[in-house]
């Protein structure tokens, strides 16, 4: 099959006569761009996708496996891809419904290279199959969480970069978002699976999915209260109360989850000397989020707001909030107060946000780490880029006075250590 050259993040590479004789004889595309391509039956079809299933579930060699998977769906920009991803869908929905493991294992490695227009195609169709034409076969899906955690997560970031909420059709199905919700309650640590397991590099391709599910997730949350009661979702809001009332409590533990995971990465990120160093969420999508929230508050003004829809923009803008505080704290976001307030410069007064964008500048726990010298976003320090002064002399202390109040403790506004918060339900 040719020789394997699987350096990080890269495909297998596969000599160009295999692809051939897989596009000839597995995908029947025609070498003559006028001929139709042949179809095979319903019957042959299933045939191949067994065949398929059985060798990759016999072949014990992970390397041969990925080689295997890589010559037949790498995509080569030719007529032979449409019928690569036609197949494609069939197979992982296949691997899905009969516990397929290493078929799931190869297609994550897929969804990690693949450009994101393709990925979120296959997405599409594990969601149609699994929550929209069948009714009763979510539990199906549900099971891919404990099967290959490595494929749900890569899932998981699918369907957040498909499902961005600005349509009724670009609304994520409740079944899914009902299952999106318990698989990160039961292993927050999932949304982190493709970033602890893959050698990261400066120039992960800005075509790719997302390293992480986690800024798709915090799109969710904050755009949520106000997407799902726009003109656009009159079908879904009018479709049944009951249904809505369960939507809301459903982002509301999304979003405490989230926040949740944000928290355990100073300790991973320490562990891979990477605090500081590397940003999990993107100062560009954070920019296209709030700009997306811009146009849905300028919405909600065009509508005369009733009693119950009246606090939604502000429940927006709290995630929000509470998001950009949480991220800048555990070192997922890296960015300056002046960078932060010009793109949120177009949003309405939010008390809690006011406080996030005027509050002190922001502090790494390891800002003296000598690692921090090799780090580009040391411009944004203002420790970083001075020189150390000596140690002004000491004082004697002053005497300690009781406190009047001691049922409040002085914190910290941010120091980048953990702190109680309650996130806006």
């Amino acid at each position: 099959m040719g020789d394997i050259r699987h350096p990080a993040g890269s495909p297998p590479q596969v000599d160009s006569k295999t692809q051939e004789l897989v596009e000839e004889f597995i995908l029947h595309a025609p070498k003559d761009r006028n001929t139709p391509a042949r179809r095979m039956s319903a019957l042959q079809e299933l045939q191949l996708l067994e065949i398929m299933c059985s060798c990759f579930q016999e072949q014990s060699r992970d390397t041969v496996r990925q080689l295997m998977f890589s010559a037949l769906f790498s995509l080569q920009g030719n007529q032979a891809d449409e019928s690569r991803m036609v197949l494609l869908g069939k197979l992982v929905s296949m691997a899905i419904a009969v516990g397929r493991v290493p078929i799931l294992e190869c297609a994550a490695s897929w969804l990690q290279r693949t450009h994101r227009v393709y990925c979120v195609r296959l997405a599409q169709v594990l969601v149609d199959d699994y929550c929209s034409l069948v009714p009763g076969s979510g539990p199906t899906l549900q099971n891919i969480h404990s099967a290959s955690p490595r494929f749900c997560c890569q899932f998981i970031t699918a369907v957040t970069t498909l499902y961005d909420l600005t349509t009724e059709e670009l609304t994520p199905p409740l079944e899914l978002l009902q299952m999106i919700v318990s698989w990160i309650q039961d292993d927050p640590r999932l949304v982190l699976i493709n970033f602890l397991n893959t050698p990261l590099s400066g120039n992960h391709p800005i075509s790719s999915l997302d390293v992480t599910p986690l800024g798709g997730l915090m799109r969710w949350c904050v755009k949520a209260p106000l997407a799902y009661k726009g003109d656009k979702k009159q079908a879904l809001t009018n479709s049944s109360t009951e249904r809505e009332g369960e939507v809301g409590p459903l982002f509301s533990a999304l979003h405490l989850s989230v926040l949740q995971v944000l928290m355990l990465l100073p300790n991973i990120l320490n562990e891979k000397g990477l605090y500081g160093r590397l940003a999990l969420l993107q100062m560009e999508s954070l920019a296209s989020l709030t700009s997306d929230l811009s146009r849905l508050l300028d919405q909600a003004d065009k509508h005369a707001p009733s009693t119950d829809t009246r606090a939604l923009p502000q429940l927006a803008l709290d995630r929000l909030a509470q998001a950009l505080q949480v991220s800048m704290a555990n070192g997922a976001l890296l960015c300056s107060r002046e960078d932060l307030r010009a793109i949120c410069s177009r949003l309405p007064h939010n008390n809690l946000l006011q406080l996030v964008l005027s509050g002190p500048v922001m502090y790494y726990n390891n800002i003296h780490s000598p690692a921090m010298a090799f780090s580009p976003h040391a411009a944004h320090s203002p420790i970083a880029s001075h020189p150390t002064h000596p140690p002004l002399p000491t004082h004697p202390p002053l005497p300690t006075h009781p406190s009047s109040h001691p049922q409040y403790p002085a914190q910290p506004f941010m120091t980048g250590m953990s702190f109680p918060f309650r996130p806006s339900h």
